[in-house]
């Protein structure tokens, strides 16, 4: 693989490893307002997407949703994360490694900024990521519509065929393929059968992944 001019990292479940816990405060909000689903199930049916989703795909399935949902699940997940996120294994170092070569990077969310506020806050990477701190929210669409990718792309002057995307969800791989970025997909948690039609690589270790991006 060609050495990318700019990497551009999803956030939840690539830097931070707030999926699991998301996804158990899902599952126990769901199952308060009448909704049983099982734990497999939950990351199923929404990893990589939208609180606004999930709102939508949990009351088609019969949640019994209040009209003020999204404000009450995110003050439950954010106070989970404010006292459990932690950084993923490798990042920090990968970070370095991206410093020392002359590589910029930035990372791109579907969530809202306040979450990477909390989440890149608690793992001590928000001041190496601030103003490189990207929210789909800001966009038009969310991924898998390819909006905040290459709005980071943009906001770098770089050209998106000369950026890198590291996601962990099919929903983030096809917003990266639809950017026209090289796509890298990280499945230490996922499933990488999913990842693989939208990827030009995959790896479960980020210390594999200066390899992918010809760090040497």
């Amino acid at each position: 693989m060609a050495t990318a001019d700019y990497i551009l990292f999803d956030c939840d479940g690539v830097l931070v490893d707030s999926e699991p816990l998301t996804q158990a405060v899902l599952q126990q909000n769901f199952a308060r307002h009448g909704l049983m689903i099982k734990t497999e199930d939950i990351g199923r049916l929404f990893v990589g997407g939208t609180m606004e989703g999930a709102m939508k795909s949990a009351r088609v399935l019969g949640a019994e949703l209040p009209d003020d949902w999204l404000l009450q699940i995110h003050a439950e997940v954010y106070a989970v994360l404010d006292a459990q996120c932690e950084v993923i294994p490798g990042v920090p170092d990968l970070l370095d490694q991206l410093d020392r070569a002359g590589i910029g990077y930035a990372t791109c969310s579907n969530g809202p900024m306040e979450k990477m506020q909390v989440t890149l806050g608690r793992c001590g990477l928000w001041d190496r990521f601030e103003g490189r701190i990207f929210s789909a929210h800001d966009c038009p669409a969310a991924k898998p519509a390819p909006d905040v990718y290459l709005k980071a792309a943009f906001h770098a002057r770089v050209a998106p065929a000369r950026c890198a995307v590291i996601e962990d969800s099919a929903t983030g791989a096809k917003a990266g393929q639809a950017a026209g970025m090289t796509c890298f997909g990280y499945h230490a948690d996922a499933d990488p059968e999913k990842l693989q039609p939208f990827c030009d690589a995959l790896f479960d270790n980020m210390a594999d992944l200066p390899a992918l991006l010809d760090l040497g």
